[in-house]
């Protein structure tokens, strides 16, 4: 399995997606907040670059939501995304 372009991961990223912008940030904004260029972020967003378990921590703690919750999400929805 590709895990970077799994259904499950895919998922995770809709989700950071999706809390981004309930939080009513830009790309620009969560970029700055990392100290990364807006680049960064797009790449993750879009699946281009692998987010590692640190790098996901920050972001979440940066969008101020619970890592833990996106994760049990993504489990929960994993045998309907199985591939």
């Amino acid at each position: 399995m590709k895990s970077i372009h799994s259904a499950p991961y895919i998922h995770l990223l809709e989700l950071l997606v999706e809390r981004r912008n309930a939080a009513g940030l830009t790309q620009s904004q969560v970029a700055e907040r990392l100290g990364r260029p807006q680049s960064y972020v797009s790449k993750f967003e879009r699946g281009e670059r692998r987010l590692d378990v640190i790098e996901f921590l920050e972001v979440c703690r940066q969008l101020e939501t619970d890592p833990y919750e996106l994760l049990r999400d993504v489990e929960g929805a994993a045998p309907q995304l199985r591939e």
